[in-house]
């Protein structure tokens, strides 16, 4: 009878649970990878039946379009998301603020932040307007300043227009201070997390997940066009951690990677060319090149800056074909290195390629390019050593004397060979060109061992 009474208790128990809880995790650069995680998260949370996910965030900002899909994502689902700006230190900043303001709960741990939501943070190109001094906060309705420097240029003023519209509408949409959100990208505002609380710009500050779950306990939102009540507080917590693809994606987003694969990928087919047969250069360059083409794919190079590159590295071959005193060179090395400056076309914090690196590479590139040209040059000067051409300059005797043209030992073949001038047997001859089959020589020696027919 227990047991039975136990069997029947069992649907009661299940029902009684709440669905587990989802955790997805954005720590760095909002990328096409992250933006992939993020969709396949939610997707995934979607089909187990999560209640809620969170998605705890710390990041410097990232890529426009990666981040306008993530929002795409978290407007689409059908689980309700609690985006959490955590562990203390953390912070949304560009790209981050957009996403906090999408989800359909917005939290921070103490002592982070968010803010800086101006469209060149997040790869917009175009200079902006400097932001001015920090303020002291206003209230929830404060109006933004209207005293900042107008960015220059129409279609930087396009941008900024554009990304603000888009903050305030999600802001209108979770009904959060659509004022401040516009501060943010017009003045590159930033907030702590209890300013940020206080000014109605986020939804609540605890320390943890656990707190967060039992903070949201009740709390009615709209997700995938029906109202939810969350039921959260004692629910099962599911990491969901990014895959091997996701995070080989990650690695290969990185842009001093992606430019260093570039050029192992040009040396090893620049070596392989010049010295055929070896294989492995040729191999590994070509797969370096694919994984670097693939990186810039997915960041927002400069193709003025990746044409310089290239055009740095040919400048720097053609210095040894046609020597100029290290005019091309020096051309080459300066082109190299202005256009990895500018071949990231953002100022997304991490996006960045360190001058140490493009200086190291440059020298590199330039010695590794002279070394391996110059050893095609050297090969190139190297003595013939087969075929006809390899007997011009060889010395050869006379097998029977003759007048015109007779017969020889070259290389120990018998060859028929051609003079100018009568010639004895066993006297030695030098090839002078090849004609077909007969050989041109001249006589080395006036010795004689035998007489002239």
């Amino acid at each position: 009878m227990p047991l039975l009474f136990a069997l029947l208790l069992l649907p009661l128990l299940a029902a009684a649970s709440p669905p587990p809880v989802t955790v997805l995790t954005i720590d760095g650069p909002v990328t096409p990878a992250v933006a992939d995680y993020t969709a396949r998260g939610l997707k995934r949370a979607a089909e187990s039946g999560s209640g809620l996910v969170v998605l705890k965030m710390d990041t410097p900002g990232g890529l426009d379009t990666a981040m306008r899909d993530i929002v795409k994502a978290i407007l689409a689902s059908k689980v309700p998301v609690a985006t959490f700006v955590s562990p203390g230190g953390a912070r949304a900043a560009s790209a981050g603020t957009y996403i906090l303001y999408a989800s359909h709960i917005a939290a921070m741990a103490p002592g982070t932040n968010l803010g800086a939501a101006t469209p060149v943070q997040i790869g917009i190109t175009g200079p902006a307007s400097e932001p001015s001094a920090p303020s002291a906060p206003g209230g929830k309705n404060a109006e933004p300043s209207k005293d900042k420097a107008t960015p220059s240029g129409t279609m930087t003023e396009k941008q900024i227009h554009d990304a603000a519209a888009y903050l305030r509408s999600l802001a209108q949409l979770r009904g959060r201070n659509a004022d401040w959100a516009e501060k943010a990208v017009r003045e590159a505002a930033s907030l702590p997390a209890e300013e940020a609380l206080a000014l109605n710009v986020v939804d609540v500050v605890v320390p943890d997940v656990r707190s967060l779950l039992k903070k949201v306990q009740g709390r009615r939102v709209a997700a995938g066009g029906a109202a939810l009540t969350l039921d959260v507080a004692g629910a099962e917590i599911v990491a969901f951690d990014p895959d091997w693809r996701e995070r080989l994606l990650s690695v290969l987003a990185s842009p001093s990677l992606a430019l260093v694969l570039m050029m192992l990928g040009i040396y090893g087919l620049l070596f392989e060319f010049s010295n055929p047969g070896y294989m492995l250069p040729g191999v590994v360059g070509g797969i370096c090149l694919l994984l670097a083409l693939y990186a810039f794919q997915m960041l927002p190079i400069s193709y003025t800056g990746l044409g310089l590159i290239l055009l740095g590295i040919a400048f720097l071959v053609a210095e040894v074909f046609v020597p100029t005193s290290g005019a091309l060179a020096i051309g080459g090395i300066l082109a190299f290195v202005f256009g990895a400056v500018i071949l990231i076309d953002t100022d997304v914090p991490g996006y960045g390629i360190p001058l140490a690196l493009i200086v190291t590479l440059a020298a590199v590139s330039g010695l590794f390019v002279l070394l391996i040209v110059g050893m095609a040059v050297k090969a190139r000067q190297r003595k013939v050593v087969s075929g006809q051409e390899e007997l011009v300059g060889c010395d050869g005797e006379v097998m029977t004397g003759f007048t015109g043209e007779g017969w020889a030992q070259v290389h120990g073949e018998t060859w028929r060979v051609r003079s100018a001038l009568p010639l004895l047997q066993g006297q030695h001859v030098r090839v002078t060109r090849v004609d077909g089959l007969t050989l041109e020589v001249e006589p080395k020696s006036v010795e004689v061992k035998g007489s002239v027919p």
